[in-house]
């Protein structure tokens, strides 16, 4: 299968200020067997601050399908998770392992001009947001470096299938040569009302590179 690396993370229990809970979820990228990288606004407090640790929902995590409708995959909890100091970006533990498929290398640089791919299982609606059945894919351009995070530019118009919409958050944007393995060099952290034209912002993942060792335990 094509991108196994891409991951699915979805809650049905994020609690909401009228003492309710609701459906969610955002996309991610697994760059260890027992860690995926996502957004880190995916986890917050009912103010919507960003936390860390034990998550305050359940959220489950599955990677290596490409549908909903496929078979295989792998499922996991997230039972750990760590904000970085930076940008908005966050690394989380699996209560599971995953086996069987190369996480994405952490080793790209961002270039202005640079063409990165994008996958993701976000809405196919700007206005009924629920997570895709299947896996969205689309082309960028580098236009911007800014310090922790930078700016990208669809290739061609954007469409609900080939660009970010709500719950794409932490979506991977890299480079691959084969559709298999791949350099991770930024993560979705927001953008305009798909499909509208704009400027998607990413968190960068050079400029946390030693923190993401840290916490993974690669040092």
């Amino acid at each position: 299968m094509i991108l196994p690396f891409n991951a699915k993370l979805s809650s049905k229990d994020i609690p909401t200020e009228d003492g309710g809970v609701r459906g969610g979820g955002c996309s991610g990228s697994l760059i260890d067997p027992s860690w995926v990288i996502t957004a880190g606004h995916c986890f917050h407090d009912l103010a919507g601050n960003r936390v860390g640790g034990q998550p305050p929902y359940h959220m489950s995590v599955t990677v290596g399908k490409n549908k909903d409708s496929d078979t295989g995959g792998q499922t996991a909890q997230v039972v750990t998770v760590r904000q970085s100091p930076v940008n908005d970006l966050a690394v989380v533990k699996l209560s599971t392992p995953i086996t069987g498929i190369t996480p994405l290398s952490l080793d790209g640089k961002p270039k202005v001009g640079q063409e990165l791919a994008f996958a993701g299982w976000g809405s196919l609606s700007p206005t009924v947001v629920t997570q895709s059945d299947h896996l969205k894919r689309g082309n960028f351009r580098v236009t911007k470096i800014n310090a922790y995070t930078l700016e990208a530019q669809p290739v061609v118009p954007r469409t609900v299938e080939n660009s970010p919409c709500k719950d794409d958050s932490g979506s991977p944007f890299y480079v691959s040569g084969d559709n298999v393995h791949g350099q991770l060099v930024a993560i979705e952290n927001y953008g305009p009302d798909c499909p509208q034209p704009g400027t998607e912002v990413l968190a960068r993942v050079d400029v946390v590179l030693d923190w993401i060792a840290e916490q993974i335990g690669h040092r």
